[in-house]
This record gives structure tokens, sequence and C-alpha cells, in this order.
């Protein structure tokens, strides 16, 4: 069975998405792209002399740790690891299209391009076994929209495999396998212990299935990295510079004790290959999301609902607010928020005592909690007066009201329709992007192996002021215009580009299948 679908966003936040940001499968997922670029039987942790010595490094004791020592290290965690660690491929199977006799002809916009016969397209991915009786963890989008996926061990034994459950919002996935015998499984570190500087390994099938069982060794470059993903909200990130590839995704990071401190899920590049930033799901995250994949059949989200945009720096100067503070700009009927009374033009500063050092971190730490929760928040009212107050969480679909149902297509759908996602641009972006006011839609992401995309020359931080002839200031009227084209149909797009430059460029929208 799967709960997959897609996950709306509970708030809607504010800050463009950074730019670069790739899923690590992206150049190796070939289902819209060209050629590959790309319990009993648990693991036990290491807890030999070595890797003490090594963790000593972070109390200054250096005069323990030795270059045999790190070797060693490294050797037994590999060894210890790998046996779990497997390639998975996923097969789909797609409609070729071929190219408009009448593309650049008065009657292109008339008919549709020819279709080819179907044709079979294989992706690559990583993931881990968390559990000895087959359940294995990797990326959502790793088995996205897969017919059939195969799980191939170590030892080259292969198995089919079945989707168990997904989670779309943090873009993981539980599949399992039919082994004749218990597997090795995983051990699972805390990661709200990772430090900045601690080692670490990843694994997995980078760039070809002839690389599978790959390790690369990097330190933790950063914890609590907050991004904002295309459709799917803001996620907690642990940054690190062990190399990670396209086919990576899905495959584990972990500390020197052999645990898993994450599942490795994109990379920041430029060039679309590994450039020393990669990202991992913390494997606090992982843990709670499986076990209620395996166990209860769907992962049960709090729903505040607000949605709201970062507060102007005027405003938290002259207040003396965190500088993460955001400004309610509107609050959905019978939803927690309102039965807190809480309004839009309120200002919210603190979630749970702590001030809100960035805006997206909202977003995060109410989805981590589980609907009748209780959180406190501390408001500056519209008044003026600050306020405190202890909020009883409810259920993402309390907020699935029809006043609240977007209209036209979501995020996600636009995304893999178009092959880019847009956001509001909030004043915040505004000022970074040098902006005059807020009117139009800015690109947080392109999907760089849509081919439509790279000849439209679209790029994060473009502006879209007009679609099909129509302004679109905001998102909600851009999923307007854009669902009242005929597919088929080509449309025109007038950009703003960073630099203040004004231009325009079309596009096509997919004929339904």
């Amino acid at each position: 069975m799967s709960t997959q679908g897609k996950v709306s966003l509970a708030v809607v936040i504010g800050g463009a998405f950074l730019a670069g940001i790739l899923f690590a499968t992206a150049g190796a997922n070939l289902f819209g792209a060209g050629d590959m670029v790309g319990t009993s039987g648990q693991a036990a942790a290491l807890d030999g002399s070595t890797a003490i010595n090594v963790e000593q490094q972070a109390t200054g004791d250096q005069e323990t740790i030795s270059p045999a020592a790190l070797e060693t290290s490294f050797t037994k965690v590999a060894e210890s690891v790998n046996p779990a660690v497997v390639q998975i491929q996923a097969e789909k199977v797609v409609e070729r299209r071929l190219m408009n006799p009448f593309r650049g002809t008065p009657f292109e916009d008339f008919f549709g391009g020819p279709r080819g016969e179907p044709e079979r397209r294989q992706g690559l991915g990583s993931g881990v076994v968390i559990r000895s009786d087959g359940h294995i963890i990797t990326n959502y989008h790793v088995v996205e929209n897969a017919d059939q996926l195969s799980v191939r061990m170590q030892d080259g034994t292969q198995y089919d495999a079945e989707v168990v459950g997904t989670d779309a919002f943090s873009d993981l996935a539980i599949i399992s396998v039919d082994a004749d015998e218990d597997l090795t499984a995983i051990s699972f570190g805390d990661s709200n212990q990772l430090r900045t500087g601690q080692w670490v390994l990843a694994f997995g099938s980078p760039l070809s299935p002839e690389l599978n069982n790959t390790v690369t060794a990097g330190i933790v470059s950063a914890v609590g990295r907050l991004q904002q993903t295309a459709g799917q909200g803001a996620q907690n990130f642990v940054q690190t510079d062990a190399a990670i590839n396209p086919g990576n995704s899905g495959g584990p990071l972990v500390n020197l004790r052999g645990e898993l401190v994450g599942i490795n899920t994109a990379i920041a590049s430029n060039t679309g290959g590994y450039q020393g930033i990669g990202f991992a799901i913390p494997s606090n995250t992982v843990k709670r999301v499986a076990t209620q994949i395996i166990e209860e059949g769907e992962v049960r989200r709090a729903f505040l609902g607000i949605s709201y945009q970062p507060a102007s720096n005027s405003l938290i100067e002259n207040e003396d607010l965190p500088k993460g503070s955001v400004i309610i700009r509107s609050v959905t009927e019978g939803t927690a928020a309102a039965e807190a009374g809480l309004q839009s033009g309120d200002v919210l500063t603190h979630v749970d005592g702590t001030p809100l050092d960035e805006s997206l971190q909202i977003a995060n730490l109410i989805a981590s909690k589980q609907p009748g929760d209780e959180v406190s928040l501390r408001v500056l009212k519209r008044s003026g007066e600050t306020e405190s107050l202890t909020v009883t969480l409810g259920s993402r679909d309390q907020g699935m009201t029809a006043s609240t149902e977007e209209s036209g297509p979501s995020q996600d759908e636009m995304m893999d329709e178009l092959g880019f996602s847009v956001q509001n641009v909030t004043p915040e972006i505004a000022r970074r992007l040098g902006l005059d006011d807020t009117r139009g839609v800015v690109i947080t992401d392109v999907d760089q192996s849509n081919r439509q995309v790279r000849e439209a020359g679209l790029q994060p931080r473009q502006v879209i002021l007009q679609m099909a002839g129509q302004d679109v200031p905001d998102v909600d009227t851009f999923r307007e215009v854009y669902a009242g084209i005929e597919p088929g149909q080509a449309f025109r797009l007038v950009i703003q580009s960073p630099e203040g430059f004004v231009g325009q460029t079309s596009l096509r929208k997919p004929t339904e299948e």
C-alpha cells in the first residue's frame, strides 16, 4: 500500500529556494532525461577504542589520534555498514514524443507533436536496510512514479521490491523485499548530537550501477540547514562535504560508530555534479517518518493554519524583534490558529520559547509535531501588545477545506508539467532582488533535465510578470491563468531578470496523457 500523495504546505513560507539545489538523483534518474550521468541481523554500532579515540578530537585530546587509527575507523565503518546498503533501480514506461513537424510554422499551435512507441527508462538511486525483515529506506524522488523496482545487495543478490509507503513532504519512502533470510540492518544514531566538524561517511551508487557501495568521507559542514523545497515546505538538513553525486540519493550518511545520522538527498551545485556541498535528511526525522509509514501506513503532521511572510527589517529593528520574526498574512477558519485568536497582521516572534532566527524555522517546527501537540507562541498583536499563547495543533486534514483548497495545479504538479516552481515575491525577496514592488512570482527551482525549460532560458530568481497575456501578481493568479491554458497550447511569459532586464520567452503546456 502507499501513502503517496502530494502534501500541501502547512504554511506559506517567505524566502527563495537556494539556487542550484538539485536532487542527488537528478542526473541519474532518466525518467525525463537523456543518457545516464551519473533487530536480529542489525549491524552493530562500533564501540571500540579506535572510534572513541577519533571522537576525542571534539574534546581537544589530540594525543590519542593517529593516521593509522583514523584509517582503521574508516575501514571498520565501511565493513559494518556496506552489507546494509542497497542499489535501487527504478523503471518507468514513458511515451516518447517525436518532434512536431509544424514547429516554427503558423500551424504549430494547432498540432501536438506525434508520439512514438513507449520506451522503458531506468532511474538509479540508493537505499539502506533499516529492519532485518526487508524494510528499506530511500528517497521519495528515487521511487516516484516507478512501474518496477529492483534492489541489489552488496553481494550481488537482487530482489524485486514494492513500495510500502511514501512521504513527499520529507522526501522519504519505504520499500520492502522478500528475502529468504534476515538482512543486515543499520543502527540509528541521534542526529541531534551531530556537531560541525564531525567525521561522516556517505554510501551509495553514484553515477553508474557499476559504482555500487561507493564510500566517501568528509565532515559535517553544518547542522540545522533550513531550505525551502519546491512545493514541499521547509526542511531541516545536515550539510556535509562528503562527496555526494547523482545516484547517491537515498543512501546513508553515517558517523564513525557506523550509525545512521542522515539520508543523502540533495546537492548544491552549479554544474549538476559534486561541488563540496551535500545535504542529508537527519536520522531523527528519518526514524520518525519510517516508523509511522511502517506501523501506521501514513505520516501525520500538525497544522497551525496560517500563511505568513518575513517581517520587514525596519519593523524588526524598531520593535527590537528576533531577526526571523514573521507577519501573519492570513488565518484559515476552523484551524488551531483561528481558535487561538491569531489575526492577519500579527507578528509571530517565538515558538516554544525560542526566538525565530529565520522565517523558515516555523514551518519546520510545526511539521515536526503531531496533531494534538501543544505549542507556545509569542505574538506582537496588531494593537501593539505582546501576547503569549498556548495552541493545541490540529491535523493537516483540518485545513483542507473548500475555502483553503488552491485553485489550479499544485506546485508539485507544475514542477512535473512545466519544469519549474514559483512563489510569491515577498518584501524580503523584493529587497534582495532590488525590485520596486512585490508584483509577480519568482522562480525558485528549475528542472535542468527539462529541455523546454533549458531552451526557454528559465532560471531561479527570475520574476514572471505576465503569462499568456495576463498579469500574474501572485501564485494564486499564476495557477488560475495556467489552469485556463489548453493542453498543447503555446503561451508567452514576460520575465524580469535579477539584473532588472525585462524580456519574453515561450512555453507549451504539455498535452494530457
